[in-house]
């Protein structure tokens, strides 16, 4: 669609990385005003937005290359090295294990950080789909429907030949033209991001037990990438129904649940240092 939004001579804004800064500026910021509002050093917030960001990137990576495995044994550097491979369940285990050093270090209580930061990853996952449209990335399957959109240029392209090549499993013979339409699912995980966003971010003063903001980001962010799935593009692996996304899905759904249902902790949120 845009994949880039400006271009001045011989610089160029990409959009993709625009909506990437977009986001992570927009959770520093709202960290930002939380660590003030708790009473926590403030600093502590580009140190969680900068670690998170690292762990995201590595292990989104780290996803993409166990993901395609058999590309990545053909080709391990090139795989490594490309400018593919930001995917997002990946990032979001490598954030949270980077982000759990940074409060192990600072000895901070994990369970409160972890309600804070939970609305945090769904606006930024929100805003960072809208960069995965405009570069035409991560689109879902044919479609006929109104609001279905082509990506002639997108990563890859919406064509016949493209379909052929990077998702052979996708039946395309029914389709007259070289150039199709597909769900713009992008979109409607942006939509529901931010819909869920703000529905985190309104319990976030209320008195709750520990852990409860975080474990409903996973089971709601769970339920939403689960069913996403089906109009994506991504692989069947399981009864050739689930995708690997799915899988992920099914027991961020299960912990979120089992962790709402039985708290680890019985008591309320822990209160910021006065």
């Amino acid at each position: 669609m845009y994949p880039v939004i400006l271009e001045i001579g011989p610089i160029k804004i990409y959009s993709f990385g625009l909506m990437l800064v977009t986001a992570f500026y927009t959770c520093y910021g709202l960290l930002y005003l939380e660590m003030k509002r708790l009473k926590y050093d403030t600093e502590i917030a580009s140190d969680i937005i900068f670690w998170s960001a690292v762990g995201g990137v590595l292990g989104a990576k780290i996803y993409y290359l166990i993901e395609n495995l058999d590309r990545t044994i053909q080709d391990p550097m090139g795989m490594i090295f490309s400018g593919s491979g930001l995917v997002f369940l990946g990032g979001l285990i490598g954030s949270i294990i980077c982000v759990s050093i940074v409060l192990k270090n600072r000895n901070l209580p994990w369970y409160l950080f972890a309600d804070i930061i939970a609305p945090l990853i769904m606006i930024g996952y929100a805003i960072g789909r809208l960069g995965c449209f405009l570069v035409g990335d991560d689109y879902g399957l044919p479609s006929s429907l109104p609001w279905a959109v082509s990506f002639p240029e997108g990563l890859p392209p919406t064509t016949i030949s493209s379909f052929a090549a990077y998702y052979p499993w996708i039946d395309t013979s029914g389709i007259n033209s070289e150039i199709f339409k597909v769900h713009p699912t992008q979109l409607y995980e942006s939509a529901v991001g931010i819909l869920l966003f703000l529905f985190l971010w309104s319990r976030r003063k209320k008195n709750q037990r520990a852990g409860t903001m975080f474990f409903s980001y996973l089971l709601l962010a769970g339920i939403e990438r689960f069913f996403i799935e089906f109009l994506r593009t991504n692989e069947k692996y399981l009864f050739d129904t689930f995708s690997g996304a799915q899988m992920i899905s099914f027991l961020m759904i299960f912990v979120g649940s089992y962790f709402l249902l039985f708290p680890i902790l019985n008591t309320n949120v822990e209160k910021a240092p006065k």
